[in-house]
């Protein structure tokens, strides 16, 4: 029996895919890639992902500490603040620890002193479509950009974190920003032992140029003698995962719209965030349909597809890639039904790994 409706399922064949290519990019390289648990923490996965990968990396004291227990290999604490009361268990689940800035190296770098401590530098430079996703924006908090303050860490870090890439899908932009990298920052570098060039960089995507990154990476490494680590995270699921739905109503106002048991708000919203549309196979056809949410927002819209038959209430609709940023931020908006989390293993059956009900949606709040 099918299962009921919405929930998001993850293809175990399709993991194996961009698993591959990691796999490749880590050979040919000699990068090091840890899991980016900001982009996708569904543990079910990680017996899958981790053989492939070298650890994972965190944003906060909640995810280091999924890492240590649940992914293994190495695991990287970083977070924008660390407060007095999370640092002192941050530190006991991290093999490294980074910090966002000589303030914060400052205040815990004794207290992490056992561990290789990186601090993160801001390049002034960056890849990124949205102004809301640019860590080199007016005004970031993001890293140390003032090379004055970053040479005061340097007695005390061993590494680098350079994140500045959103979505960046083209090898060429990367290859420019390393440059600027080096052309601002090689004289540090030759005095450091590690640098992570954060995640972002979507080298699972159809005709990435990977094994000119990987060259470009193994080039770098070496001129710098340092080991350089990636952190993919929305890489790793690229078109791995989808969100299952079923058409509730059809209303007409000037166009037809299909109402869903999903919400854009509580189970995609990155849609919303940056201003954009799902995507859905084949959206071809004469049948035009705006796909909306069940949820009191008068903008839960997923987006406008075409359908080779009409729509009827009871049929099912996969959204595609909601996968990465997507799981991670799901929630109670409105108290719709959170989706189920179902795996499709590589003999074709889908087993239901996680379901949510209204004791969950109560143990939310208080």
């Amino acid at each position: 029996m099918p299962l009921a409706t919405p929930y998001y399922l993850v293809d175990e064949t399709a993991l194996d895919r961009n698993l591959a290519k990691v796999d490749r990019l880590r050979a040919l390289s000699g990068a090091k890639c840890v899991m980016a648990l900001k982009a996708f923490a569904t543990w079910s996965t990680f017996a899958q992902i981790a053989p492939h990968m070298d650890g994972s990396t965190s944003s906060s004291l909640n995810e280091v500490r999924l890492g240590r227990e649940k992914f293994g290999g190495e695991t990287h604490a970083y977070s924008v603040a660390w407060s007095d009361g999370e640092i002192d268990e941050a530190i006991s689940y991290a093999d490294k620890i980074i910090f966002n800035s000589l303030n914060q190296l400052d205040r815990f770098g004794d207290k992490a002193k056992h561990l290789p401590i990186g601090i993160r530098v801001n390049p002034g430079v960056s890849h990124s479509h949205f102004d809301i996703a640019d860590p080199a924006r007016p005004f970031s908090r993001l890293g140390e950009w003032d090379l004055a303050r970053v040479e005061q860490a340097m007695d005390r870090v061993s590494g680098f974190m350079i994140h500045c890439n959103c979505e960046n899908d083209s090898f060429e932009s990367f290859a420019a920003l390393l440059d600027a990298f080096e052309a601002r920052l090689g004289s540090f570098f030759e005095r450091i032992d590690w640098i992570s060039f954060g995640g972002g960089i979507h080298f699972t995507g159809e005709n990435y140029a990977l094994d000119a990154l990987a060259a470009r990476l193994r080039a770098f490494a070496e001129k710098f003698s340092l080991q350089v680590y990636l952190e993919p995270g929305d890489a790793i699921v690229t078109n791995t995962t989808t969100l299952e739905v079923s058409v509730l109503d059809i209303v007409e106002n000037e166009k037809a719209v299909a109402i869903v048991d999903s919400a854009v708000e509580a189970h995609m919203l990155d849609l919303l965030v940056y201003r954009e549309s799902a995507s859905l196979a084949p959206d071809s056809g004469p049948h035009h349909y705006v796909i909306a949410g069940k949820s009191c927002l008068a903008g839960d819209v997923f987006g406008e597809f075409d359908f080779p038959a009409p729509l009827a209430v009871g049929d099912r609709i996969s959204l595609l890639n909601a996968g990465g940023y997507t799981m991670v931020k799901k929630n109670w908006f409105n108290g719709v039904a959170m989706p189920a989390i179902a795996i499709r293993r590589k003999n074709g059956a889908i087993d239901l790994v996680k379901s949510f009900d209204y004791a969950d949606y109560v143990a939310s709040l208080s």
